[in-house]
C-alpha cells in the first residue's frame, strides 16, 4: 500500500496556500528564528519542511497536537443574509418535493394494479360535469 504521507507544498509561493498551511509555515519561521536566536553565535538550525511526516509528540495521531475540544457560543449572521439562503433552500426543494410525490403516486399505482386486495379504503374526489 503506498505511504498516503505527500508533500504539502510543492513550491515556496505562498499564494496558493491555504490559511491553515500558510499559518503553519510561518510557525516553522518563527521557531528556526528563535532557534537562531537561541544559538546565540548567529547560526541556524535547520527548520523542518513544511511537506515533512510530523513526529507526533504523544499518542500515536496523525496530528502534532490532539485536536482541541471547540463550543460555538455566537454566530452572527445578518438576518437578510439568512433569509436569503433559506428562501434558496425552500427554492431548491420545490422540485425535489415534486419529484418525491410523482415517485409514491407512481408507487401507489403500481400497488393498486398489481396487489388490489391492499386497498382497504379508497377515498375517491368526484367533481359534478
Amino acid at each position: 500500500m503506498p505511504d498516503p504521507d505527500f508533500p504539502l507544498m510543492a513550491d515556496d509561493e505562498m499564494d496558493d496556500l491555504p490559511r491553515t498551511l500558510r499559518r503553519e509555515k510561518a510557525a516553522r519561521e518563527r521557531e528556526a528564528m528563535g532557534r537562531t536566536d537561541s544559538l546565540g553565535d548567529g547560526r541556524a538550525a535547520p527548520a523542518p519542511e513544511l511537506g515533512a511526516p510530523i513526529q507526533p509528540r504523544y499518542g500515536h495521531g496523525a496530528y502534532e497536537e490532539e485536536p482541541l475540544p471547540a463550543e460555538v457560543r455566537r454566530l452572527n449572521i445578518p438576518f437578510l443574509h439568512l433569509m436569503v439562503f433559506f428562501l434558496k433552500a425552500v427554492l431548491a426543494a420545490v422540485p425535489a418535493l415534486i419529484l418525491l410525490g410523482a415517485i409514491i403516486w407512481g408507487a401507489g399505482e403500481i400497488l393498486q394494479n398489481y396487489l388490489p386486495w391492499l386497498v382497504q379504503m379508497k377515498i375517491v374526489i368526484l367533481f359534478p360535469e
